[in-house]
């Protein structure tokens, strides 16, 4: 089998993106697993399949696999990622309309430089499930951002909280898994955002998470808007208007090439 592949990131959350058609019809589970390893594949956070078949609402269609082949709802990273592919065919178009499993997301390209890419995405009004709960022992606050998120407060990261997120994330009250963020404030308008992510482990950024950090935050008084998080990366930024959050970040091309190691036995 060879099948086209670009690889993008997002703040270094890193995606493989294949047109639809240039896709295989079947075994995408696997085969996302097989090119996500970071040994014997490509190497990346989640595989992408783009379908650029436009509607009267959206410009194109996502289909997202975990690097453990599960399906997310919505990853805002990756999102932004399937933007500047379709910004490299379209270089005239600066607003997006990309139908996700969460629903249309709309984009607007902010700059341009090369490969690098600028965008504000619409993430939408999060909804805060529970403000006050506790999981795995320690507070939590719940928030459904288009995919759930549980969000732990913290004053530091000097403990092992890559396992408290392992743990967290197939914790009994979250019957298909959560998307882990540990927050620690910084100041009125920033927090500091370390990432476990369902299906994908340790991330070096999370645009979903830092939606979901961010609307936590706010909700508990931690800072106001608008919100810079800062990650293992860089930094991402997020606006309210009208209850919606709205989360700037980049997206880069850094390769493509054909992928043809993948068996089906």
């Amino acid at each position: 089998m060879k099948m086209p592949f670009y690889k993008l990131h997002g703040d270094k959350n890193d995606f493989l993106l294949t047109w639809l058609e240039q896709a295989p019809a079947e075994h995408l589970r696997e085969i996302a697993v097989a090119i996500c390893d970071r040994y014997t594949g490509v190497g990346a956070d989640g595989w992408m399949l783009v379908d650029r078949t436009s509607g009267p609402e959206f410009d194109a269609t996502i289909r997202l696999f975990n690097s453990d082949g599960s399906e997310p709802e919505l990853s805002g990273n990756g999102t932004r990622c399937a933007a500047a592919l379709l910004a490299t065919e379209n270089p005239g178009q600066t607003e997006f309309r990309i139908r996700t499993g969460a629903g249309v997301k709309h984009l607007r390209l902010l700059s341009r430089s090369g490969c690098h890419y600028e965008f504000e995405m619409k993430m939408g009004e999060p909804r805060i499930i529970e403000l006050h709960a506790t999981v795995q022992g320690h507070d939590a606050v719940i928030v459904d951002v288009g995919n759930p998120q549980c969000v732990m407060p913290v004053s530091n990261f000097d403990f092992d909280w890559p396992a408290l997120g392992a743990a967290t994330e197939r914790d009994p009250r979250f019957p298909n898994r959560t998307n882990v963020s540990f927050v620690r404030p910084v100041d009125t308008h920033t927090i500091d955002v370390r990432f476990w992510e369902r299906g994908a482990g340790l991330t070096n950024s999370s645009g979903t998470g830092s939606t979901g950090a961010a609307a936590a935050a706010l909700a508990l008084g931690l800072v106001i808007a608008p919100v810079t998080v800062l990650t293992a990366a860089g930094i991402l930024v997020l606006r309210r208007e009208n209850g919606a959050l709205f989360l700037t970040g980049p997206a880069e091309l850094t390769a493509e090439g054909i992928y043809h190691s993948f068996i089906v036995g």
